[in-house]
C-alpha cells in the first residue's frame, strides 16, 4: 500500500475527524479541509509518517462568492509524487491563523507575504516585520483583497528598516544598494564585518515588487500567458509552463503528445541558455574574462537557436495554452547545432577548468551546508550542489519527461566550485535530453482547444525551471476567468540561503558566491 493510499485514513485518525470534504484529483492529488489551529498537526503528521513537505501557502479573497477568506496549504511527497492540498476557511472579522514559522522555514516567509497582501496574521510568527510592503506602504493597505483601492499618495517617513543591529568590538557595516552599478535590479546588502570577513548578511528585497498576481485577476486564461512569461526575463519557458498546466489540470486538458516533448526542448533551451552565460560570468567574476566572452559567444548562438525554434530570442509565444506555439522548423538540423555547441562549450569549460587561480576562487567560498540547505528548503542547482537529489523533471514528472531518461547530478560539497559544475554538468545532460526528445518525438498535433474552467476550484503546475522548481497555483471564477494566480519561483525559497553561504567568507567574495546563486528579483518581488 502506498503512503496516499494511507492519506485519507491517517487525516481522519490523526485530525479526529476535523478534516473534511475529503476528495481526490487528478489521481495524486488530496484535496481537504482543516479547521483553524490544525495546519501543524497537519503537517507534522505529513512530515513524520508520509515524508511529504509544504511547498506552498496562498491566501485567497472569497467573501464575494463565499463570504470567507481562504489560506491554502499543499504539501508534496517527491518519492511518490502525490500531493496533499488543504484548505482553511476564515470569518472576515477574524483573520488569524496560527504560524508554521517555528516548524518549517520557508512557512514564516509565506505568512510574512499572506499578511502583507491579505492582512491575515500569523499568530505566534517569530518576524512580524514586512516582507512585501516595506519602506512607505500604509499598514493598513492589503493589496490583493477585492476592495482594496490603492492610496492616493505613498510618502516615505524616513523610518529606517528594523534590522537587527551587530554590535561588538571591531564590528562594522557595509551597506550595499538597493541602487546598483549597471543594469542590476534593486536590493539592499547589509554586511557586518571584521576585518573583511562576513559575519553577518540581511538582504531586503521587493523594491521592484510590480503587484504581479493583481494583474492576472479579471483576464482571460488565454491572456495570461503574456503575463506569466514576463515574471523573469530569463524564465520565458519555466513561468509560462508552469502557469499553463495549471490551468490544463484545472480544464482536464490532454496536450498532445508531440506538444509535450516540444515543450521538453523548450525548456531545456532555456535551461542550456542559462548555465553557459552564467558559468561564463563566474569566471568573470574571478578575473577569468576570457571565458566571459565565449560563453556569452555560445549563448548568443543559442539565442538565435531560440528564434528560429520561436520566432523570439527568448522564446516568448513557445508555450501556448494546449501546446506550444511553433513546430520545430523543416530546415533546422537542432541536433547538429546543439552537438557543436557543447563541443565548444566543453571546450572551454576545460580550459578554465585547468586554471589554478579560477578553482582556487571557487573552492570552499560560498557553503552552504546539507542541513541548512535542507531547512531553508532550497531547490534546484543550489540544492543539489549542497547533496540533496530533488529535481521536478524526475520526482513530479510532466511534459514527456516520464518517457525519457537522464541522470540528476548532484555535488556534496555546497561551495560555489559544487555549484559551478551543477550548472555545467546540467547543461551537457539539457542536450542529451533534447537529442532523445528529437529523435522520440510522434508526429501529430501541436495545440488543442482547453475547453471551460471550472469554477473556485484550485489547481496547480509545477515545472523544474532552470533555477529549480516553479509552481502556479490557479483558481477560476464562474465566468471562467482568472481568480487568483500565486506564483512561487525557486528564488522565493533560496534567496535566504545566500545570507548563510557567504559567512566567513571575505567581502571580495560575494559578487562570485552571489552569481553562483544567481536569483531572480524579479521572479521574487511579484
Amino acid at each position: 500500500m502506498t503512503d496516499f493510499s494511507r492519506l485519507q485514513t491517517a487525516l481522519h485518525d490523526n485530525l479526529q475527524g476535523r478534516a473534511t470534504n475529503i476528495r481526490v484529483r487528478r489521481s495524486n492529488e488530496l484535496h481537504f479541509q482543516i479547521m483553524r489551529g490544525d495546519a501543524q498537526r497537519l503537517a507534522e503528521l505529513l512530515r513524520a509518517d508520509f515524508g511529504a513537505e509544504l511547498i506552498l501557502m496562498v491566501a485567497n479573497d472569497r467573501r464575494v462568492d463565499k463570504g470567507v477568506l481562504e489560506v491554502h496549504y499543499l504539501f508534496g511527497n517527491d518519492r511518490e509524487n502525490w500531493f496533499a492540498h488543504a484548505t482553511k476557511d476564515l470569518p472576515p472579522d477574524d483573520r488569524a491563523i496560527d504560524s508554521l514559522a517555528t516548524f518549517y522555514y520557508p512557512a514564516s516567509r509565506f505568512e510574512r507575504e499572506i499578511k502583507d497582501l491579505f492582512g491575515i496574521e500569523a499568530t505566534g510568527h517569530p518576524d512580524r516585520r514586512p516582507l512585501v510592503c516595506h519602506a512607505f506602504w500604509p499598514e493598513d493597505y492589503y493589496p490583493l483583497l477585492k476592495d482594496a483601492v490603492p492610496p492616493a499618495i505613498f510618502e516615505d517617513d524616513g523610518t529606517s528598516f528594523p534590522f537587527k543591529p551587530v554590535s561588538g568590538e571591531g564590528v562594522y557595516e557595509i551597506p550595499v544598494g538597493p541602487v546598483h552599478a549597471g543594469i542590476i535590479e534593486p536590493g539592499h546588502f547589509r554586511f557586518s564585518v571584521v576585518g573583511e570577513t562576513v559575519i553577518d548578511l540581511k538582504i531586503r528585497l521587493y523594491f521592484t515588487h510590480k503587484g504581479t498576481e493583481k494583474l492576472f485577476e479579471g483576464r482571460a486564461p488565454a491572456d495570461g500567458v503574456e503575463l506569466a512569461e514576463r515574471i523573469s526575463g530569463d524564465t520565458t519557458i519555466g513561468h509560462s509552463l508552469a502557469y499553463c498546466q495549471a490551468l490544463e489540470s484545472l480544464a482536464g486538458c490532454a496536450v498532445p503528445v508531440r506538444a509535450q516533448y516540444l515543450r521538453v526542448i523548450l525548456l531545456e533551451m532555456e535551461r542550456l541558455y542559462n548555465h553557459i552565460a552564467d558559468f561564463g560570468m563566474l569566471c568573470n567574476d574571478t578575473g577569468y574574462a576570457v571565458a566571459h566572452s565565449h560563453c556569452f559567444r555560445i549563448r548568443e548562438r543559442l539565442l538565435r537557436l531560440n528564434k528560429r525554434l520561436t520566432g523570439n530570442r527568448l522564446m516568448h509565444g513557445g508555450i501556448v495554452l494546449g501546446g506550444v506555439g511553433h513546430d520545430l522548423p523543416a530546415d533546422l538540423d537542432l541536433s547538429g547545432e546543439l552537438d557543436a555547441i557543447i563541443a565548444d562549450f566543453n571546450e572551454i569549460v576545460d580550459i578554465s577548468l585547468g586554471n589554478t587561480t579560477l578553482m582556487d576562487r571557487l573552492e570552499s567560498a560560498g557553503r552552504l551546508t546539507t542541513r541548512i540547505a535542507m531547512d531553508l528548503g532550497v531547490l534546484g542547482y543550489v540544492a543539489r550542489a549542497s547533496n540533496i537529489d530533488v529535481d521536478a523533471r524526475r520526482d513530479h514528472p510532466f511534459a514527456a519527461y516520464p518517457a525519457l531518461k537522464f541522470a540528476v547530478p548532484v555535488y556534496t560539497s555546497g561551495d560555489v566550485r559544487a555549484r559551478t559544475m551543477a550548472r555545467v554538468e546540467e547543461a551537457r545532460i539539457s542536450v542529451q535530453i533534447i537529442k532523445q526528445a528529437l529523435n522520440d518525438m510522434p508526429a501529430g498535433s501541436i495545440v488543442v482547444p482547453v475547453g471551460t474552467l471550472p469554477a473556485w476550484e484550485p489547481a496547480f503546475g509545477l515545472v523544474e525551471g532552470w533555477r529549480g522548481t516553479i509552481i502556479h497555483w490557479v483558481m477560476a471564477d464562474e465566468s471562467g476567468r482568472l481568480y487568483r494566480v500565486k506564483v512561487r519561483d525557486p528564488s522565493f525559497m533560496n534567496w535566504p540561503a545566500l545570507s548563510f553561504a557567504i559567512l566567513k567568507n571575505i567581502v571580495p567574495d560575494f559578487p562570485l558566491c552571489n552569481k553562483s546563486f544567481n536569483q531572480t528579483y524579479s521572479g521574487n518581488d511579484l
